[in-house]
């Protein structure tokens, strides 16, 4: 029951991100009128994400970001405009592909989707390797099956010691402020 209501908590929070839209307002006279919100949107990031905070645990993002094995994963990242989703509260599992692992994708693969009119399909790609929860790759040998915060449900798999969801072989994990990064050697890709 503690699963699903983390899987609602976090599938909310994406939702509300997701929702947020510029406004436009019209004039008098008719003519369009941004509203402030977007105008300083377009100038500056803003959200949670871009807080700087040196005395906490670092955060999910912050990790990805530190890495030099994630470098693809985090631009992704920003292209899909998910930074605010990946430093909330939580708990979070990140499964976060190396840059080897998108490497391994066909030719072309990365650089099309990280084009602006390839957004949302990038984010949902990207959702499928978040989950709520906090658990180790130990504790996931329990589970058959994960559901991811895109919708998505994904396998769990145990080859003696080496633990796979989706296909994506877990080979480290680093405890975060808000969850859990699972460093994998794949892209989790989608069902559809």
């Amino acid at each position: 029951m503690k699963t699903i209501t983390k899987l609602l908590f976090v599938s909310a929070t994406l939702l509300v991100f997701s929702a947020c839209k510029n406004e436009t307002k019209t004039d008098v006279d008719g003519s369009a009128i941004e509203s402030s919100a977007t105008t300083s949107a377009s100038t500056e990031k803003q959200g949670q994400a871009f807080i700087k905070d040196d005395v906490s645990k670092p955060n999910v993002l912050q990790i990805a970001i530190g890495s030099p094995d994630h470098t693809t994963l985090v631009a992704a990242v920003q292209a899909a405009g998910l930074e605010n989703s990946l430093v909330n509260a939580g708990p979070l599992m990140v499964f976060a592909p190396t840059n080897a692992a998108f490497d391994a994708l066909p030719a072309g693969t990365v650089e099309d989707l990280l084009k602006p009119e390839n957004k949302e399909q990038l984010a949902y790609i990207l959702k499928n390797h978040v989950t709520p929860g906090n658990y180790s790759k130990d504790f996931l040998k329990k589970f058959k099956k994960l559901g991811q915060a895109g919708g998505e449900s994904v396998l769990i798999e145990v080859k003696g010691e080496d633990v796979y969801v989706g296909g994506a072989k877990i080979l480290a994990s680093i405890p975060a402020g808000n969850g859990i990064v699972h460093v994998v050697d794949k892209v989790i890709l989608p069902a559809n």
